[in-house]
């Protein structure tokens, strides 16, 4: 009863705006005490850094800092420029351009966050400038951010595919086909809208010539390909892709003349802010975890399913459900650690495919961004461009519903995700 009784007051504090590390963590602690399970502590901090201990999370800092240094060497703008000349002629163009560009950006960053506070600090301004309504262009500037996690290098895929042991190369792999399909729905959204509200564009619009525009950002295009070569065909782990992704990010954006060593050392210490708030986290849910294993959260929760009878494709549509309302409320990192070590093996034992089940997680998780109350896109864009919060949300809305759909069909047809890592050998 007591052990119920914590769980509640977490749900409370988290509720209340708790900081996640300390909230999960204490609960877990008191948790072990409430169940008379207080010598199993003594173990707990040998558990926790043997969580810690991974090879593949070295990857993710060094994402996040390539992802910063091309942010501040002037890619964004070359990258603009190059979806610019590749669609801008287009009805509604600024709008392919944006959801272009984050195809570009996510093969640098990775990163929702990321994408956003970019494109809405460049793209928005110039899409009001031409005849867009504010609130329709931060709209399509968050719903394109969500590419940048889908497709590889992804921050999130690391961190998943490190936390339950999945390949991250396979991931990387299958993550390129649903990002795809994610920029061609946006798309075809996008000239529906143009259509039906008479958006700017079409014939006459000046745009930059194809070859220059190609050949300044050739630079950041070569990133993707050195990172996605490297590991997709086995010359390099992620982590060693990664390394070599922040050296040439650096000589990129030296290059360029727009880092200097000031820049340089900013995005080193964004990053190291970045990976202490979540190796935190990742503590007090490796206490989490251990307490979970002790007493046999999994196996429990599988009996459970078993007695619902959900069967393999329901149980996945469980799981959906359930992480799309944690990423109402928790951050995406938070709330795949916190979930996937207790809904996932359930399904791996009932035959689901460990690469195809982490790329819906994955998808399903960063909708979140997305979604009110504690949407961090959202929140990030319309505090860049002053739009409203909730008239954000109401624009956004057809966009996250044509997402949805999107990651059910993810989820029914697993070879859509498959198709590629099988293709390369990686599964």
């Amino acid at each position: 009863m007591l052990f119920f009784l914590i769980l509640a007051l977490s749900i409370l504090g988290l509720l209340a705006g708790g900081a996640i590390a300390y909230v999960v963590g204490a609960a877990s602690v008191l948790s072990f005490v409430a169940g008379g399970s207080s010598d199993f502590l003594a173990i707990l901090p040998q558990r926790v850094f043997s969580q810690l201990d991974v090879f593949a999370f070295l990857a993710m800092p060094l994402f996040v800092l390539t992802g910063d240094l091309m942010n501040r060497g002037g890619v964004t703008r070359a990258l603009i420029d190059l979806a610019m000349a590749l669609v801008g002629r287009f009805k509604g163009g600024l709008g392919h351009v944006n959801i272009m560009a984050s195809v570009f950006f996510a093969g640098v960053s990775g990163s929702a966050v990321a994408d956003a506070a970019a494109m809405s600090n460049t793209l928005v301004p110039a899409m009001r400038e031409r005849g867009y309504t504010e609130t329709y262009a931060a709209a399509v500037t968050a719903a394109s951010s969500i590419i940048g996690p889908i497709i590889p290098p992804s921050v999130i895929l690391i961190f998943y595919g490190a936390l339950m042991g999945a390949s991250v190369p396979a991931l990387f792999a299958a993550g390129v086909m649903p990002g795809l399909l994610l920029a061609a729905v946006l798309m075809a959204m996008n000239a529906w809208f143009a259509r039906r509200d008479d958006h700017p564009g079409g014939a006459g619009i000046a745009v930059p010539r194809l070859g220059p525009a190609l050949w300044h950002a050739l630079p950041a295009l070569s990133l993707p390909l050195i990172i996605l070569g490297g590991v997709l065909f086995g010359f390099a782990t992620p982590a060693e892709s990664a390394a070599v992704a922040v050296l040439a990010a650096m000589g990129i954006g030296i290059a360029r003349g727009e880092l200097d060593w000031a820049g340089i050392v900013k995005a080193g210490e964004r990053t190291a802010v970045m990976l202490g708030a979540v190796f935190v986290i990742l503590c007090a849910i490796a206490a989490f975890s251990y307490l979970a294993a002790l007493y046999q959260l999994p196996r429990r929760l599988g009996e459970e399913v078993a007695e619902l009878g959900l069967g393999p494709v329901g149980y996945l549509i469980a799981i959906n459900v359930v992480f799309l309302l944690a990423g109402m409320v928790m951050d995406v990192k938070a709330a795949v650690a916190l979930l996937a070590p207790i809904l996932v093996p359930v399904a791996l034992e009932m035959g689901a495919d460990p690469v195809h089940l982490g790329i819906v997680i994955c998808f399903n998780i960063t909708l979140g961004l997305l979604s009110p109350p504690f949407g961090g896109v959202l929140i990030i864009i319309s505090t860049v461009t002053s739009v409203n919060y909730w008239s954000l949300v109401r624009a956004v809305a057809p966009f996250l519903t044509a997402q949805i759909a999107l990651l059910l069909i993810l989820t029914l047809f697993s070879e859509i995700t498959l198709w590629l890592p099988r293709s390369l050998g990686l599964l």
